[in-house]
């Protein structure tokens, strides 16, 4: 079986409005639910590329209740670390190799800030897909938050108390191997072509999409040999693209 599951990154009141509304339309039309990666506090400049909404935790919260999955993502976007942590998908992170307290912080304030908004995030995902076990103990001891959503696996597993849903495209592919494939989208910054092939793979595949709760309602193993096998064979590759 081959499900697809849809994750938009980067949500903050100053992101590009009517890319978003147009990615959120082509959901709506195929009663497709998305995880919806929040920025709690941006001040990362290049995903600030709108003048901010006034009505923008309105919409999340409007998003939230029509059954969309909320995600804490990050703080503030600001990778100044060069570590890859435990997911190097790159050398760069806002939370990998910073100290517990630091990233206690980040957690904390980044959580309150989407509480104090009306939102329930249920997941969390690092900018740049990069975080360390620290983090997995700031939000342990900061947040009731138990999922993850990063990493590289054919289906979601278990480890250190976290259910870790892998994410493993940036954009749909009609994939033949069975699995839970999690395929991630920028809104912002996606062309007017991307945003017509994103409707129509929604489209020709209907039936295949589901959404999060489907995953973090159900019981998982620990990562199996064949997903572990998988994840080193995609870091070597990737070291030597």
């Amino acid at each position: 079986m081959t499900r697809y599951f849809v994750r938009l990154d980067d949500a903050c009141p100053s992101m590009r409005h009517e890319r978003w509304q147009r990615v959120l339309d082509s959901l709506d039309r195929h009663g497709v639910h998305p995880m919806i990666g929040v920025i709690p506090s941006n001040q990362d400049p290049v995903t600030m590329t709108s003048p901010a909404d006034p009505a923008f935790w309105d919409k999340v919260r409007a998003r939230e209740e029509m059954g969309d999955s909320i995600a804490l993502h990050g703080f503030n976007h600001c990778c100044d670390s060069e570590s890859g942590g435990i997911n190097p998908v790159h050398q760069r992170s806002e939370f990998a190799g910073l100290t517990l307290d630091e990233q206690k912080t980040k957690i904390r304030e980044g959580f309150r800030i989407l509480t104090d908004n009306g939102l329930h995030p249920e997941f969390f995902f690092a900018p740049s897909h990069t975080f360390d076990a620290t983090t997995l103990t700031a939000l342990r001891e900061e947040t009731p938050i138990r999922n993850v959503c990063d990493t590289v696996a054919l289906r979601p597993y278990t480890r250190d108390g976290f259910l870790f849903i892998p994410q493993q495209m940036g954009r749909f592919r009609n994939v033949k191997v069975p699995g839970y494939w999690v395929v991630c989208y920028h809104p912002t910054f996606m062309t007017d072509a991307e945003i017509e092939a994103f409707d129509a793979f929604l489209s020709s595949h209907r039936g295949q999409f589901g959404d999060f709760s489907e995953l973090t309602g159900r019981t998982w193993k620990s990562k199996s040999p064949r997903d572990r096998l998988l994840q080193r064979m995609y870091f070597i590759i990737r070291k030597l693209r």
